[in-house]
């Protein structure tokens, strides 16, 4: 896939957070100054809305003819960056069973699974390295670390205040912003689940970090976006040891983002501050509960 490809890819799913039924789309200048694009990719993108039966356009009439569906976005595979691709690999390879404390990593075998190249699975290793996940080992081959708890403690109190910073960001988000449909389109995926809860609660660490992604997302400050990619990794691969009322505690989580939820929509900063430190304070017991019983098996 090439990059330009991407970067249309990426543009077209965000413009369909501007179709509004009933109303029409703003002048190409317009759109293009949202999204960021340049007004020759407004065009390609206008006439692929018309193709799929989104929007009528004429001229300078652009009317909208229906919302969008799920089936209109371009998948996420296909639009995310090289290294959002690596680590959500590698982060469903330390969710799984394989992945325990001394496990090697080879980097040609991440690169041939996933179709990138060695030097961009080297390059998010290292990344990773300086936060004692990963162990880089003589014999070029890496190794899955354990952790203390005083560390994980560390990283909570990090994560809290990053955490916290978005949430109180992601409610002064403007209108049209694609966060608040992405958000949507989780919540929709949470209420799913719920109904689903019995047969599907492993399912949630993914949409955990989902969720969580998306709200430092919004603080726009690319230190809290990249240092997200740590705490995921860290949070979600302590959880997973712990299968005691792992069905009971994933219902309760689902239940606690829907409530952060309706804070992140409130528009006051208060509101959304309370349903995240009530949520971030679930979820440093359950962390905590979780190494705890780690260390006793």
């Amino acid at each position: 896939m090439s990059k330009p490809n991407t970067l249309f890819k990426e543009a077209y799913n965000a413009s369909l957070g501007l179709l509004q039924v009933g109303e029409g789309l703003p002048s190409e200048a317009e759109i293009a100054g949202r999204l960021g694009i340049s007004r020759t990719t407004v065009r390609v993108i206008l006439d692929k809305l018309v193709e799929a039966g989104l929007i009528a356009w004429e001229s300078r009439s652009k009317q909208v003819l229906r919302p969008p569906r799920p089936e209109d976005y371009f998948p996420e595979a296909e639009t995310a960056p090289v290294s959002a691709v690596i680590e959500r690999a590698f982060l469903r390879w330390v969710l799984s069973a394989d992945a325990q404390p001394g496990s090697q990593i080879n980097e040609a075998d991440i690169a041939r699974e996933i179709g990138v190249s060695t030097s961009a699975v080297r390059e998010f290793l290292i990344r990773f390295s300086r936060f004692g996940l990963i162990e880089k080992q003589r014999n070029r081959h890496w190794v899955l670390n354990g952790f203390t708890e005083a560390f994980a403690l560390e990283l909570f109190e990090v994560r809290e205040m990053f955490e916290l910073r978005s949430a109180r960001a992601f409610v002064h988000l403007p209108a049209e912003s694609p966060i608040w449909q992405e958000l949507e389109a989780i919540e929709v995926a949470h209420r799913q689940l719920l109904l689903q809860i019995d047969e599907r609660y492993r399912e949630f660490s993914e949409l955990d970090d989902r969720f969580h992604r998306l709200i430092h997302h919004a603080s726009s400050n690319r230190f809290i976006v990249d240092f997200y990619d740590v705490i995921s990794i860290i949070f979600h691969y302590h959880y997973q040891w712990s299968k005691v009322d792992e069905k009971e505690r994933n219902e309760v989580a689902i239940r606690e983002h829907l409530n952060y939820m309706v804070g992140l929509r409130s528009g006051n900063e208060l509101d959304a501050e309370f349903f995240c430190r009530k949520h971030l304070a679930s979820a440093r017991t359950t962390l905590l509960q979780a190494m705890r019983k780690t260390e006793q098996a």
